[in-house]
């Protein structure tokens, strides 16, 4: 292969890569605003189910444990009450652990490596 048939591959490799980094920029920025989108919704959404949750949770368990005053079961449900909400936060900890972290920016993950592809193949 002669000198000047790679040098006229490596600038087309150059021109090619050139037009695309405009189009990963704007890429890059759609995908920012959708996933900003995205993100804002549910975080407000979990925001709202874990409070609406949580106060359902606690005047559930203040009503267990005013229906068990006059009885001599009081501190069990007491303590009953407590410990399931232990076991709840720790189940709780639990899931959010085991949960793999959400993928962004997958569309322009899959256009560079398939641009990179295309440059491996003419630089070939």
């Amino acid at each position: 292969m002669s000198a000047q048939s790679k040098i006229m591959r490596w600038r087309d490799v150059g021109r090619f890569c050139a037009q695309r980094v405009v189009d990963y920029g704007e890429l890059f920025r759609i995908e920012l605003a959708e996933t900003k989108t995205r993100l804002l919704h549910e975080v407000i959404a979990l925001v709202a189910l874990a409070v609406g949750a949580l106060f359902t949770l606690s005047f559930l368990c203040i009503a267990i444990i005013a229906s068990a005053r006059g009885t001599p079961y009081f501190l069990s449900i007491v303590w009953g009450v407590a410990a399931t909400w232990l076991v709840v936060t720790i189940v709780a900890f639990l899931v959010v652990r085991a949960q793999r972290p959400g993928q962004s920016f997958q569309t322009l993950q899959r256009e560079v490596q398939q641009d990179v592809e295309s440059v491996k193949e003419a630089i070939k």
